[in-house]
């Protein structure tokens, strides 16, 4: 008892080398930040800080793109995941293929060749409407500041658990860390302090699973997981209420390529910053390749927690009071003797959530200058080193407020099932709009809005429904504490109890017997089958289908909609028309081929013609604001695709 004990007060700090290696990991992404700007002084401009002037290195952009998306939130999050729940979520990964496949043929090339710099520029091409730009670049900012808020929360658990640093201290270094080399160093900045945090990332993790694998067995980690139920990746339910599934990791996968790559601010500019697109396609290749190999690893550093705590597990026991704490836990349990290996885990846990944070800080500058700024008169009339400050300031402030929502990001539960769940409610039925605006070329303005807005609503009904009904925080597989200390002190108890009762003839000791086993195991979680087979509500549907359900059903509402209304772009080519009939969809003549997919173009035209028949004459408009869109030009560019 005594050796556990000091085990576990040993594991409670960092030694001299674990914080040299977590402080030289701080110090390096500093010295970027500060190597950038040095590098770039004289030359500063909007086009530099925000997209490299579009003419960065393929290599280290690919490991930005990767690293500024899988973030924190996976290193702990997809870990805790398997560990509670099982290795079903593995299926995102077939999703994931299947939306790089959409992205690499369809999406990547349309925005690509339209040169823009905010991707919710789009939208105002599209539709002809400001307000829905703005609509789009709200939505998204939404999303980034929770994010942040939940990147900066879930590597200050890890930093607690293993060193005693308070979750506030932690928060507000990571977040000075990386507001002052992206405030000064720009996007390159973010480039290639990413390079070596993607790196960090990956080796750190790994290093943690080869030694732990070296301990337990590599063959045993997975007897035990399957043993403990953990295994399973074809669960074939088709019901939406199973919170599992094949079908519903799958369209969590897909639907998360959209998220992060398709209708991303800080993928975009990475996209943006390659100077032609062939290369840019290839980063979604590499992308593809990179996250099945960081999530698998982490996938498969849950099975190994498991396997480790197999008998005693750290929440059910009280031992760390957060689920998302346990492979903090784990490297501390059983690697803290090893000297420097704490320190390369948490740096890699630091090294993920910074690669994130600047890209979103940056990014949403690019946001609120580009879609709030740069038009009003003020701004307008400065010149490019001075609109550069600015941008500074407003990553500055950027980064100051992701701190102030990373101390209310522990207030949430599991980071993992919570993330998913709002950024599916807010950022699913924007994309439905961008995506109705690619595959429905007829679909107008007031289409679009109101399927946003009715899809939106119900998103929101249902996740706050969810979590006021109690159903925010699933159940999870069984834990044992069999072999914890203090439930191996219960049992010798009763078993002295049970002694007693058989040697007098007193009865009252039967009772005292029950009181002492109690409820141990259904009191740390052993009671977690739920059967909620009756009554089943929209409430109860998986959390994978919030942001899918959020896409259809704006596409869906949207054509409707159409059908019976005409959007305020169309209305002023209708007076110069003098077109009769003011209600229906858009003409092929009224939207720009530039912002459709090919097929979908042409599908527009042969339904038009074959609708419309000889009436089609009538719908020829004069709409010399599309055929002469504005694109902002990429400096420095070099497209190997051909250009509109």
């Amino acid at each position: 008892m005594a050796s556990a004990a000091d085990e576990s007060h040993a594991a409670e700090h960092f030694s001299i080398v674990d914080y040299a290696v977590f402080s030289l990991m701080l110090v390096v992404s500093l010295g970027i930040g500060v190597w950038t700007a040095y590098r770039s002084r004289g030359k500063e401009s909007t086009q530099e800080y925000l997209l490299g002037s579009g003419a960065m290195t393929p290599c280290p952009v690919a490991l930005s793109l990767l690293g500024g998306i899988i973030s924190a939130i996976s290193v702990l999050g997809n870990a805790t995941e398997v560990y509670l729940y099982g290795s079903q979520i593995g299926v995102t990964l077939l999703g994931v293929v299947l939306g790089s496949i959409v992205t690499h043929q369809l999406t990547l090339p349309l925005f690509y060749n339209l040169r823009l710099v905010s991707i919710s520029q789009y939208l105002e091409l599209r539709f002809k409407s400001r307000a829905v730009r703005l609509l789009g670049t709200i939505c998204q900012l939404i999303v980034m500041f929770f994010y942040m808020g939940v990147c900066l929360y879930a590597p200050s658990l890890a930093l607690s658990t293993v060193t005693g640093l308070s979750v506030l201290g932690s928060i507000v270094l990571m977040g000075l860390v990386c507001t002052f080399y992206i405030s000064v160093g720009g996007v390159k900045a973010v480039v290639y302090t990413d390079v070596m945090q993607t790196l960090l990332m990956f080796g750190g993790v790994l290093v943690v699973v080869i030694i732990c694998c070296q301990e337990i067995g590599l063959v045993n980690v997975w007897t035990i997981a399957d043993q403990g139920s953990r295994i399973e990746f074809f669960n074939m339910n088709t019901s939406p209420f199973v919170r599992h599934t094949f079908w519903s990791t799958t369209v969590l996968g897909f639907y998360f390529i959209l998220e992060v790559i398709v209708i991303n601010q800080p993928s975009y500019q990475r996209f943006a910053s390659i100077g032609n697109l062939v290369m840019a396609q290839r980063l979604v290749i590499f992308f593809s390749v990179g996250v099945w190999l960081l999530w698998g690893l982490f996938y498969f550093s849950g099975l190994v927690a498991y396997a480790a705590f197999r008998d005693c597990d750290p929440l059910a026991s009280g031992r760390i009071q957060k689920p998302d704490q346990v492979i903090p836990y784990l490297v501390m349990q059983k690697l803290g003797h090893l000297t420097g290996v704490p320190g390369v885990f948490v740096a890699a846990v630091y090294g993920g959530v910074l690669s994130s944070l600047s890209s979103f800080i940056n990014s949403m500058a690019c946001l609120l200058w580009e879609d709030f700024l740069k038009d009003i008169p003020y701004f307008s009339r400065m010149s490019d080193a001075s609109a550069t400050r600015v941008l500074k300031l407003i990553s500055v402030v950027m980064g100051l407020s992701g701190i102030c929502v990373g101390m209310l990001a522990g207030n949430l539960g599991n980071i993992f099932h919570i993330f998913y769940s709002i950024s599916g409610s807010v950022k699913g039925p924007i994309i439905g709009v961008f995506l109705a605006g690619m595959c429905t070329p007829w679909v107008n303005t007031k289409g679009a809005v109101l399927g946003f807005l009715v899809a939106f609503c119900y998103n929101i009904w249902v996740v706050v429904g969810k979590f006021l009904r109690g159903g925010g925080t699933p159940t999870h597989l069984p834990l044992s504490v069999d072999s914890c200390p203090e439930n191996l002190l219960h049992h010798v108890n009763n078993s002295i109890v049970a002694f007693i009762s058989n040697m007098t003839t007193a009865t009252p000791s039967t009772n005292l017997t029950i009181d002492l086993t109690a409820d141990f195991t259904t009191m740390y979680g052993g009671e977690i089958v739920v059967d909620r087979s009756e009554g089943r509500t929209v409430y109860d549907v998986s959390y994978c289908y919030f942001g899918i359900t959020g896409i259809i059903m704006t596409l869906i509402i949207s054509n409707l909609i159409s059908l019976c209304t005409v959007s305020l772009g169309e209305h002023i080519e209708i007076v110069k028309c003098e077109r009769i009939d003011p209600a229906g969809p858009l003409s092929p003549n009224a939207v720009d081929k530039r912002l459709s997919f090919l097929s979908c173009g042409r599908l527009h035209q042969w339904l038009w013609s074959t609708c419309c028949g000889s009436h089609n004459a009538n719908y020829v408009y004069e709409a010399d604001h599309v055929t002469n869109m504005t694109m902002l030009p990429r400096a420095k560019s070099h497209h190997n695709g051909s250009h509109p």
